[in-house]
């Protein structure tokens, strides 16, 4: 007689059923926070909340716009634009300006006169562009208002700086121990009268050929014979040369 091998009946571990309870209320917690927290209006024009331009618009109005500004303060505004501030809005000095566009009686802009206010842009920083108008707020005629000097709308220097190093100071200070210290700099410059009240808008021209400062290096220059003499037409031609030199303390090239 062939008997039949006995199989044993197999349960799960233990750990199986706990990590079912365990997914199971996972999920259930999912799908509620699914409901409790998307919102209503969530997927209706999009994949954003639709309600979010309602609760935007129903925030308060604090700025006015410059426009605003221009219907009461019309000449102020076109000196604005007439002068260096011109790319700046009314508001970022005035602050906001709604509640005074809706009752200009009680409520008045803040005039910042305060020596704090215009270094934030004019303190001085080596990384803004050259020409833009930078102060040591310390150095320079400390406590007193910006304001009694500049008139802020249309802001100018009290008087044209009568030399270069007034705003390039850092280049006069290398010209300065250079073999061309003597040199002024309209020597290699053309600088426009111009440039000295819009610096950025009108800018100084420098050398576009070798033969300029040939006039001064080149072997048949009749310049003294200590300056330093090279063959124009040999010396790497294909560069001008300021791309090699720097001209204001040229020894470091």
């Amino acid at each position: 007689m062939v008997r039949l091998p006995e199989f044993r009946s197999r349960k799960l571990p233990q750990q199986v059923p706990r990590l079912a309870v365990v997914f199971f209320l996972a999920a259930v917690a999912l799908i509620a926070a699914r409901y409790f927290l998307i919102p209503d209006t969530f997927g209706e024009t999009g994949h954003y909340r639709a309600a979010a331009v309602d609760t935007i618009i129903a925030h308060p109005k604090k700025y006015a716009g410059q426009q605003e500004c221009a219907l009461c303060h019309g000449s102020i505004m076109d000196e604005r634009l007439g002068g260096n501030h011109r790319g700046l809005a009314c508001e970022g000095c005035h602050g906001p300006a709604a509640g005074h566009v809706a009752n200009p009686v009680e409520v008045k802009p803040v005039i910042p006169s305060e020596r704090e206010h215009c270094p934030r842009c004019h303190a001085y920083n080596p990384s803004r562009p050259t020409g833009f108008a930078q102060i040591d707020p310390v150095a320079h005629n400390p406590l007193v208002p910006c304001a009694t000097c500049h008139n802020p709308h249309a802001p100018e220097p009290p008087m044209v700086p009568g030399s270069c190093s007034a705003c390039h100071g850092q280049i006069a200070s290398q010209k300065a121990v250079s073999h061309h210290a003597t040199l002024q700099c309209t020597t290699c410059h053309e600088a426009p009268d111009e440039h000295k009240l819009s610096p950025r808008a009108v800018r100084p021209g420098k050398p576009t050929e070798r033969a300029f400062c040939g006039g001064c290096h080149a072997h048949d220059s009749e310049m003294p014979r200590q300056i330093p003499r090279i063959n124009l037409r040999a010396h790497y031609p294909q560069y001008l040369c300021w791309q090699c030199h720097y001209p204001h303390y040229p020894e470091a090239s």
